[in-house]
């Protein structure tokens, strides 16, 4: 029986990063193409079932080697983690289900490195307001249907089911909302146009329409919706997309760090680690990226002992390491200069990468707005 500890697992990953991630990443965001041989590579080591239970097939890991995962393919390539930590929390939505007939044949196909699946929450509608979909159910004959606008899908192109939502029939509000699987490629689904985005170019983020779709393949209750989406998506989706931006960072300090200590000036003998202000830059981006990586390794506790602080623990920590991120690629971007610029060094890349954090749904002023609610005792919706 093969290994299948977090520290083998992360060795794996590693490994996958160093061979197949990193060499692509570049043509990835310079032809804002879907990272493939990654996806493959993470298919074949199993890691594409890193949730899944043992006995379908996957690794059982949880939410700890998740972001250990993810924090690795994002030092090599942000598209990359970005289409993993989709599919990751969309396959959690589909593990926690008790109503999805097909539920154990997906989470074994994905555990197989056969089946990708993704998030289709953010409509047209409602854009970064995920958790308030406009699109509704509506009864036919013995079954259901829906239309939708599904607004930058990652993977839009390459997934094979969509964990989509929508009102519930009857619902009062959009917040009673039911969540759903939507096959790509079925009567209705149609994935248009491709990504040309700042950065995370490779992550296949597209509209998706939903044209009189048949829904029979349920994830929640009618009208329960609302307790997959912010009890199972939000906690996966912050912690993965926290990860990933630590990754950033981590990339960010170790290429300064190598262009400081390796480049100089040949007219005085010196490095560019011999002054004061590059040192303190660096200094700066070091402890920015282990404080938020601190701050995660907490949240990630309070998920395995869950307590009454531990929604709070969850969007602070997406919100740390986004703002981390932002902070970070800009330092190195300052520190390296102009070979930073010149996109020798693939600093810029990472700092493209990092501010898509910023406008993804809950947005860092959602978030802001979540955190203060939260912290003064009123509901977040």
């Amino acid at each position: 029986m093969p290994d299948t500890s977090a520290l083998s697992v992360l060795d794996t990953v590693r490994t996958v990063a160093a061979d197949v991630v990193a060499p692509h990443a570049a043509a990835v965001d310079a032809d804002a193409r879907f990272p493939k041989e990654a996806l493959a590579a993470l298919g074949e080591a199993g890691l594409l079932g890193l949730q899944v239970d043992p006995a379908l097939g996957g690794l059982g890991l949880g939410p700890r080697a998740f972001a250990q995962v993810v924090e690795e393919l994002a030092t090599a390539c942000g598209s990359t983690a970005m289409v993993y930590v989709m599919h990751v929390t969309a396959l959690q939505a589909i593990a926690s289900s008790t109503t999805l007939a097909g539920r154990d044949e997906i989470l074994e196909s994905a555990a197989a490195g056969k089946h990708l699946t993704t998030l289709a929450f953010s409509e047209r509608g409602s854009r970064s307001q995920f958790w308030a979909p406009v699109s509704k159910l509506v009864a036919d004959g013995d079954g259901f249907v829906t239309s939708a606008s599904k607004s930058w899908i990652t993977s839009a192109n390459h997934a094979d089911s969509y964990v989509a939502s929508a009102q519930a029939p009857g619902a009062a509000s959009p917040m009673e909302s039911t969540i759903y699987l939507a096959r790509r490629g079925s009567a209705g689904v149609k994935a248009s146009g491709r990504f040309d985005g700042l950065g995370l170019r490779g992550n296949d983020s597209a509209p998706v329409e939903f044209t009189d779709v048949k829904v029979s393949e349920f994830i929640s209750a009618q009208g329960e919706g609302a307790n997959t989406m912010l009890g199972v998506v939000l906690p996966w989706f912050c912690i993965g997309t926290a990860a990933m931006a630590n990754g950033l960072s981590r990339a960010a300090v170790a290429i300064t760090a190598g262009h400081l200590a390796g480049t100089g000036f040949e007219h005085t003998g010196t490095a560019l680690r011999d002054l004061p202000t590059l040192r303190a830059r660096i200094a700066e981006m070091s402890v920015r990226t282990e404080q938020a990586r601190a701050l995660l390794s907490t949240t990630l506790g309070e998920l395995e002992h869950p307590t009454e602080a531990t929604p709070l623990f969850v969007l602070q920590t997406r919100l740390a390491s986004l703002e981390a991120a932002r902070t970070v690629t800009d330092l190195a971007m300052k520190a390296c200069g102009g070979a930073a610029f010149s996109r020798q060094l693939g600093l810029e890349r990472l700092f493209r990468d990092a501010q898509a954090g910023w406008v993804m749904a809950p947005t860092a002023d959602h978030l802001l707005e979540f955190t203060g609610r939260a912290l003064t005792g009123l509901p977040l919706f």
